[in-house]
């Protein structure tokens, strides 16, 4: 079964069509933070400690009979301060309901598998405090994807198309072990794939993505950031970036994007990866132009 549709994108895109002059979620956080806006809404929320927070949470169990069909169960869970949405949900299974199944891991917005769609927007439940949201709040499975039981998704799909761009660094020539040696990257070409890096796999952005829910062989933009890591990276050959290039224009590849910036928007680590996608076309672009 799928979850619920997708609220409309309401991004703009930037009117700068090389994205110069667009700013992206991490400034916009930066510029919230040194205005003191977030600082005085967490403050005034943070009054709430002692009291409850209501919280919805999506409910799903095909295996078990009187669950089959989909709810919110509403909980109520006692407010601290510094309280992340995944916070509550344990606090929700651990005091009310055991049957409420969820994947979390590390708590440190590392492992990338607490990924939720919260009040309307993919989040990390590690990393997305109570007092940030409005009440009550909703809980739900990431969209466009698969449930298996209550906010448990089938990541089988996003994980093919991750590894079918071929994630893992490749030379042409595997050298003598006598003669290895370091292979060294520059400063420059590390700070260019230094954000590119970053990725959890999560699968938020390929959640967020309209284009992805659409069309089932789109590689997504977690794929093609995974991607660009390598295909930027100077210590591979031209024959292999000509390789990586090749699967990224394919028919479901890059060229699939319509630059609506959602991926962007929802990623958690702040990952420019439509600014990524934008800059793998115009690589493709140049590999195949011919002089006369």
């Amino acid at each position: 079964m799928s979850t619920q549709q997708q609220e409309p994108e309401t991004q703009e895109a930037p009117k700068d069509p090389d994205m110069k002059g667009a700013q992206s979620p991490q400034d916009r956080r930066l510029a919230e933070k040194e205005s003191g806006a977030i600082d005085e809404e967490s403050e005034k929320r943070a009054e709430l400690e002692g009291e409850t927070v209501h919280i919805k949470v999506f409910r799903y169990d095909p295996e078990v009979e009187g669950k089959q069909e989909p709810r919110f169960d509403d909980f109520h869970v006692p407010f601290k301060k510094g309280m992340t949405v995944l916070d509550a949900v344990m606090y929700a299974r651990d005091e009310y309901d055991s049957s409420l199944t969820f994947r979390h891991s590390c708590r440190q917005a590392v492992c990338g598998s607490d990924a939720f769609f919260v009040n309307g927007k993919q989040r990390l439940g590690c990393k997305t405090q109570i007092s940030d949201l409005e009440q009550p709040v909703r809980i739900e499975p990431l969209p466009h994807q698969e449930v298996v039981k209550d906010l448990v998704v089938d990541m089988s799909h996003f994980y093919d198309q991750m590894h079918a761009v071929e994630p893992y660094f490749q030379d042409e020539d595997t050298p003598d072990v006598s003669d290895l040696e370091e292979q060294r990257q520059s400063p420059e070409n590390r700070e260019k794939i230094k954000m590119s890096s970053r990725c959890i796999w999560c699968g938020a952005c390929m959640s967020s993505c309209n284009i992805a829910a659409g069309d089932n062989k789109y590689l997504g933009p977690a794929a093609i950031n995974k991607a660009y890591k390598f295909a930027m990276d100077d210590r591979e050959s031209e024959e292999i970036k000509e390789h990586r290039l090749r699967i990224l224009e394919q028919e479901h590849g890059v060229w699939r994007c319509q630059t609506q910036f959602s991926c962007t928007e929802v990623c958690p680590k702040d990952i420019p990866l439509t600014e990524h996608i934008q800059e793998l076309k115009r690589e493709a672009v140049k590999k195949n132009l011919k002089f006369w």
